[in-house]
């Protein structure tokens, strides 16, 4: 690669500043935000990709992707521009960039009243271009004291400085995750915390596989540096600043296009397990989760059922259903519907060479082609080989849907389960349709598994128009999230995993992704013990998607039941998850609308904590509950950091306050799930129930855990039907609660508003039993229980 040094001023417009560099190339900046500017390397002959199917500020892109050269769905607020000693400054209310020769990139934030830099390109050579490639690098400074986080899906520590990361989506089974990568996402975003210029993040669009070295590399002709180098497509970034980290994940969540609204019941416990769907009498194996559910007294809403259900012999073929092992589809489906458990299909878009249909595709041309012919091109897939099916090709597109359509919506299944979408294509030339302007793959290997799950959520709509569709995405870019939930694959059962599954989730809550969860119990490997099963559930029920999984060894299932021993244990875990229900959904809905994160690690709340900043196996669900759950073996003691907040903790289940900034120390035994309160928090709550459904949740609570003395603090009850299409257009009832403390009163004021009332018709106000001061709502005086039909008199 070149070292591009050389520019001079090109021209400039109402939102860019363009130069001019060497061999024909340019560079342009184009402010965006106020705290938000793009810088774009272009090449002698334009775009390498001219399309993006990532940036979606203001809707969503279009199938065929949007004109990467548009800036629409940003304010753009225009800049001030001038030449200074031989540099040139774009300037904003809160950011300037200054550009020096050689190619300097230096960034500034504006911090009470004065310019500091946060961010700089390396002196010594920041931007580098393939000559015989499109290959392209880009090199920053990196200070010895700054904190690096996002890239998604990583293994080991949050903090990701010092060590080298790989995008390049893999079907990583039995990942360790303390090291292994890369893994099943490509998520080119980090976040960058400095000593005292607030934080700042950058986020390449560019789906070609690509490299992070965050100092783990050293070179002594250059000060100390950071990389991202890529291997092909375009060096097309997004930088921006904040006080905070907070605001880098909101902003992600908002270039990105947002967070999916899925329906409530994907909040509920799912089932699953390759186990059932491989038997010989899977249907049987199936249906009888649902007498075991209600045989060992347990919520439920879901069940995942693996791709065991399209096999020939041991092999997968999607949208093949095997009906020696299914002989009577509807009928099973029609149990689950009668249950009101939903079941999720595992589908997957590759044919292996003998799948019975692949004729059939192959001659509608709806498979990625060979780089040197017009023939598919062929990979490993599942102990064979097969053609990945090609989703920039409208004619796959509709073909995908059909199946959708007559194989699993037809008989009742309602959702999908979109996995084994990692694309090992390793032809990177191998030949894409493009919509019509063909594409090489390697280009965009990551986003067909986002096309391939916008396909089959489009399906999934036209059959259900009325209802909010839900689907989960094993692999995936940015821009997933706007369509499916997802997950951290095949992890192994082992104790580190609970610990580093965790963080790996809050990698991906802080860029962007809020919807995740784990398999619980773990995938691959040996049966879990008891007391690591136990331990899983325990944290498991506190993350957005709450699934049991597994592929085991020696052939065993990982069932809540599969231990007597700690069935009450798992039960009572499974009965908190259940309570929290509305405290959850109302954060899912904050995630929705505000792109604020279910799961965020500590520090994201309390960055004047520097406890916080150290590695922790603690996390916050949502901005109320601190979640510290037991992941050791044999341990008999829990040691918990409170962090500074200003107003305390209490205990959730012994009401218990506790002064922040301090750390406390639990015993704990197999019953004991930790878990705290933000005092000034107010919680909505269940009274319990054995789905997510909001037929079946009739009752309603809001826990007060008050601050001492004068306090003022805010929450939202976000309710609706569950599943209304309209939901976030007012068919929903939206309970604001502002709540004001003095030394001897506790005043809450409820406020509603929505198109939709809920079905319960009593809310029931708690306090901690310590709590002495009156409690008046709406300015009553009242024993903490709201008169009936509150939804109504407050609508």
């Amino acid at each position: 690669m070149k070292t591009l040094k050389n520019w001079g001023f090109h021209s400039r417009d109402d939102a860019t500043v363009t130069l001019d560099l060497e061999a024909g190339r340019r560079l342009r900046v184009a402010v965006l935000e106020q705290d938000l500017f793009r810088v774009s390397l272009i090449g002698a002959n334009g775009w390498r990709q001219g399309r993006t199917w990532s940036i979606a500020p203001d809707a969503d892109v279009p199938f065929e992707g949007r004109d990467r050269d548009l800036n629409c769905g940003f304010s753009c607020p225009g800049y001030q521009f001038a030449e200074e000693d031989g540099a040139l400054i774009i300037q904003t209310e809160a950011l300037r960039l200054l550009i020096r020769a050689p190619l300097q990139l230096i960034w500034q934030a504006r911090i009470d009243g004065e310019w500091r830099v946060f961010a700089t390109d390396r002196p010594t050579g920041a931007y580098m271009a393939g000559t015989r490639d499109h290959s392209h690098a880009h090199f920053l400074l990196r200070e010895s004291s700054e904190q690096v986080y996002g890239l998604g899906e990583k293994t080991g520590d949050l903090e990701r400085s010092g060590r080298r990361f790989e995008m390049r989506n893999l079907d990583a089974m039995g990942y360790d995750a303390e090291s292994t990568d890369p893994l099943y996402k490509h998520i080119p975003f980090t976040m960058t915390r400095t000593r005292n210029a607030g934080s700042w993040s950058i986020f390449y669009d560019n789906l070609a596989s690509c490299w992070f070295d965050l100092g783990n590399e050293l070179d002594n002709y250059h000060r100390p540096y950071r990389a991202y180098r890529a291997q092909d497509g375009d060096l097309d970034y997004y930088m921006s600043w904040s006080p905070d980290l907070a605001g880098l994940t909101r902003r992600q969540a908002w270039l990105t296009g947002g967070t999916a609204f899925p329906p409530r019941w994907s909040l509920g416990y799912s089932g699953s397990t390759m186990s059932y769907t491989d038997a010989p009498d899977a249907q049987d194996q199936v249906s009888g989760f649902l007498d075991r559910i209600t045989e060992h007294d347990l919520p439920c809403d879901s069940f995942q059922m693996s791709s065991g259900y399209t096999s020939i012999g041991d092999k997968r073929y999607v949208f093949n259903w095997n009906t020696e092992k299914f002989p009577d589809i509807d009928a099973m489906a029609a149990q689950y519907g009668e249950r009101q458990v939903h079941l999720i299909a595992n589908i997957k878009p590759c044919l292996l060479q003998d799948h019975p249909r692949y004729a059939e595709a192959m001659e509608a041309g709806l498979f990625v082609r060979d780089s040197e012919s017009d023939a598919p091109e062929r990979s490993v897939f599942w102990d064979d080989e097969g053609s990945h099916l090609d989703f920039t090709n409208p004619d796959t597109v509709e073909w995908w849907k059909s199946n959708i359509a007559t194989q699993l919506l037809a008989h009742g299944i309602g959702s999908t389960w979109n996995d084994n979408n990692e694309y090992e294509i390793w032809d990177g030339a191998a030949r894409c349709h493009g919509f019509g302007d063909p594409i090489e793959i390697g280009l965009i290997r990551p986003l067909m598994p986002v096309l391939m799950t916008r396909a089959s959520r489009d399906a999934q709509i036209a059959h259900a128009p009325a209802t909010r569709p839900y689907l989960i995405s094993r692999s995936g870019a940015p821009g997933i999230q706007r369509y499916a939930q997802t997950w951290t694959g095949d992890n192994r059962t082992d104790w580190k995993t609970i610990r580093y599954n965790t963080r790996m989730g809050l990698g991906l809550s802080m860029s962007g992704i809020f919807n995740i969860g784990h398999d619980v119990g773990g995938f691959s490997g040996p049966r879990p013990e008891p007391e690591l099963f136990l331990r899983w559930v325990q944290n498991g029920i506190f993350h957005p998607r709450f699934t049991i999984h597994s592929w085991n060894d020696d052939g065993t299932v990982n069932e809540p039941w599969m231990y007597p021993e700690i069935l009450p244990q798992i039960r009572a875990a499974l009965d908190l998850r259940y309570r929290l229900i509305p405290y959850l959904y109302s954060a899912l809905y904050q995630a929705v609308v505000d792109h604020q994160p279910m799961l965020r690690p500590t520090l994201m709340d309390h960055e004047n904590d520097p406890r916080c900043f150290e590695e922790s196996d603690d996390f916050l669900l949502g901005r109320d509950l601190l979640v510290a759950t037991v992941m050791e073996r044999g341990a008999t003691e829990r040691r918990v950091w409170l962090p500074d907040n200003g107003t305390g903790w209490y205990d959730f289940h012994s009401q218990t306050w506790h002064a922040p900034g301090q750390s406390i120390t639990l015993p704990v035994t197999l019953d004991t799930i930790p878990l705290f309160v933000r005092a000034g928090a107010v919680l909505p709550l269940s009274a319990g129930a054995k789905r997510a459904a909001s037929e079946a949740d009739p009752n309603r609570s809001l826990a007060i855990f008050p601050a001492q003395g004068t306090f003022c603090d805010h929450a939202l009850l976000y309710e609706d039907d569950g599943v209304d299409a309209r939901a976030l257009d007012g068919a929903h009832w939206l309970l604001d609660v502002q709540v004001n403390g003095s030394e001897d009163a506790i005043d809450l004021t409820l406020t509603a508003s929505g198109d939709w009332l809920p079905q319960w018709q009593k809310l029931t106000v708690t306090l901690p039993a310590s709590e002495t001061r009156v409690l008046r709502i709406n300015g009553v005086e009242t024993d903490h229980i709201l008169a009936s039909k509150v939804p109504h008199a407050e609508h």
